[in-house]
């Protein structure tokens, strides 16, 4: 009989073929039963445990999350069968994953378990595109319903704050009070630390002019101070992309008289084309020491909106945002100008203009004119309009 095996070999003394027998290799003694059988079973045994060691420490460590992955690997993702009931407010963050999300949601009891979250998203290709932001949605949903709701826009809770160019101060307050959950208090605490806003240095501290118009959305929670620095922080980009300190040296004037010419701007000309004609008046009417007298610094001096006529009792007001008191620009910004506004006042007009009148208030037709002659026959034109119009 041959013998086939690793540890037998002949031995060449005698010729005969012996070997070690195995009871004596595993250190048995003649007639017990061998250890080593017992051995090799529970070093078979280890790596299962070892396996289920870690199993259990991921699970400890991972919470739900590692739970569904097992139950991935096994083919079960359990799934809410309702539309959900109640409210919850779930963000979504920036670089979120599917499963980051279905995390998320797991945890505020929207969906039953990550992998069913994932596995709605892996079959929808919208769900590459959520946006970051907070939605609102039911405890216990299906999955499914879920992802609906995430992969659209429309879907996002926030609000909108429009500032229209020109906007003073106070109507900013008040478009933050009546769009958002934002308090007046709120923001007139935020407004007494204007430092705390990012305000440029040429603001000097003050805020009028530097609340950049345009549509802020709102999401819950935002403070005051976040959606007020917000608008500081695009005034301050569109300065930047402008050039504005350059730009404004070149003409020798500082940022914040670019700034304010700009605004001024916004309240005396109502067409493109007519803003930079009106910059290169004013531009020389300083330069010859003359009065502004703009009627939109006494509008402003007196706390006046929605008209464009201010009377002599007006003119009189010693406010140094009055032009035709104080001679030079205003004190700073009479509102919050636009990018148009402020690009005109650093590209005037080449021209000789002194003086400027609107005389269609519908259209925004505007006339200029190198005398004071020829200003008062381009206003009475304005007062025949008026004569028949409304909009005066």
């Amino acid at each position: 009989m041959s013998h086939i095996g690793p540890d037998l070999g002949p031995d060449h003394e005698d010729g005969r073929t012996t070997g070690t027998p195995r009871s004596s290799r595993a250190g048995s003694r003649r007639g017990e039963p061998a250890r080593r059988g017992r051995g090799r079973g529970n070093r078979s045994c280890l790596p299962l445990l070892l396996a289920l060691v870690v199993i259990v420490v991921v699970a400890w460590l991972g919470g739900g999350w590692a739970i569904d992955k097992v139950k991935s690997a096994l083919g079960e993702n359990p799934d809410y069968s309702g539309p959900g009931s109640g409210s919850v407010t779930v963000q979504v963050h920036e670089g979120d994953s599917s499963t980051i999300i279905g995390q998320t949601l797991k945890a505020d009891g929207v969906v039953k378990s990550v992998g069913a979250f994932t596995d709605a998203a892996t079959s929808d290709a919208r769900s590459r595109s959520i946006q970051v932001g907070y939605y609102e949605l039911k405890k216990q949903m299906k999955a499914k319903d879920a992802l609906a709701i995430l992969v659209n826009p429309k879907n996002l809770v926030q609000a909108r704050v429009t500032i229209p160019e020109g906007f003073r101060l106070k109507d900013i307050v008040k478009a933050i009070v009546k769009d958002t959950d934002i308090t007046r208090s709120q923001v007139r605490a935020a407004l007494a630390h204007p430092a705390a806003l990012g305000l440029p240095a040429e603001a000097g501290g003050v805020v009028e002019g530097y609340l950049f118009p345009a549509t802020y959305s709102v999401v819950p929670g935002e403070t005051a101070k976040q959606l007020l620095t917000q608008m500081v922080t695009k005034t301050r980009q569109v300065e930047a992309d402008l050039h504005v300190t350059s730009r404004a040296q070149a003409l020798g004037y500082t940022p914040h008289q670019i700034m304010t010419i700009a605004s001024i701007l916004e309240y005396e000309a109502s067409r493109d084309q007519d803003y930079p004609k009106i910059a290169q008046a004013i531009y020389n009417r300083l330069h010859k020491g003359m009065a502004l007298q703009s009627d939109a610094t006494v509008a402003y001096a007196n706390n006046l909106s929605g008209t464009v006529y201010t009377t002599d009792s007006q003119r009189q007001n010693p406010s140094p945002y009055n032009t035709y008191v104080h001679t030079g620009l205003p004190a700073g910004p009479i509102g919050s100008p636009g990018e148009t506004t402020i690009r005109s006042a650093l590209n005037p007009t080449p021209g000789p203009w002194l003086y400027w009148v609107v005389v269609n208030l519908r259209t925004g037709e505007t006339r200029f004119s190198t005398t004071y002659a020829g200003h008062l026959a381009d206003v009475a034109v304005l007062h025949q309009y008026c004569e028949t119009s409304s909009a005066c």
